[in-house]
């Protein structure tokens, strides 16, 4: 009797087990749609967003991979190597600008996925990428955030050790680019302070 017993127990907590991962997993897709949703709903037309996010795509794959995008975007020192990219927006103050954010060994580096318009000081239409780049060793924090009339709305927050601020939305992976940036800030201290000690 104690075996059939015992039998029953073990299947209950196998299945228990079983269910907590099922429940683990809904869970993370629905963040993972959510954010989803959330990017396509922060530019300017669901539709444009979605194309551009294709295009952006076909465009990493075509050139080979983030890496090698990242490289060819960004000047690197020789042994600086990309962590993980994120697709998001920039705010900036004419509004939010689709892009990828980079996170290397190095430095955080924001690209815009097409040009940006502006008008210059003598009144001429231009365009160009936009790009922000801060050292590792210039970051001070990383805050995570979320709007409070519309929690899915997150945004992070990234301040320079000389008080620049970015305010980065709409990512596709918000929570692995929370714990992306939290790290490379860890690592920047780190570093700075392993410089600080040798120097």
């Amino acid at each position: 009797m104690d075996s059939k017993a015992d039998a029953e127990e073990n299947l209950r907590e196998k299945l228990d087990v079983v269910g907590r991962r099922f429940g683990d997993a809904a869970r993370k897709t629905e963040g993972i749609v959510g954010d989803i949703w959330q990017h396509l709903k922060t530019g300017p037309s669901i539709a444009d967003t979605a194309m551009g996010r294709i295009a952006q795509i076909s465009k990493v794959i075509a050139e080979g991979g983030y890496d090698k995008v990242f490289h060819q975007t960004f000047e690197c020192l020789p042994d600086e190597k990309l962590k993980k990219a994120y697709a998001c927006y920039l705010s900036t103050s004419h509004g939010p600008i689709m892009g990828v954010l980079y996170i290397s060994t190095a430095k955080i580096a924001f690209c815009s996925d097409s040009p940006v318009a502006y008008v210059t000081e003598d009144n001429k239409n231009q365009s160009s990428i936009y790009k922000v780049v801060v050292p590792v060793a210039q970051l001070r924090s990383v805050t995570p955030t979320a709007s409070q009339q519309n929690p899915a709305e997150r945004y992070i927050q990234v301040v320079s050790v000389d008080n620049h601020d970015f305010w980065f939305m709409g990512f596709v992976n918000y929570d692995g680019a929370v714990k992306s940036l939290q790290e490379a800030v860890r690592g920047g201290k780190a570093s700075l302070h392993h410089h600080m000690y040798f120097l």
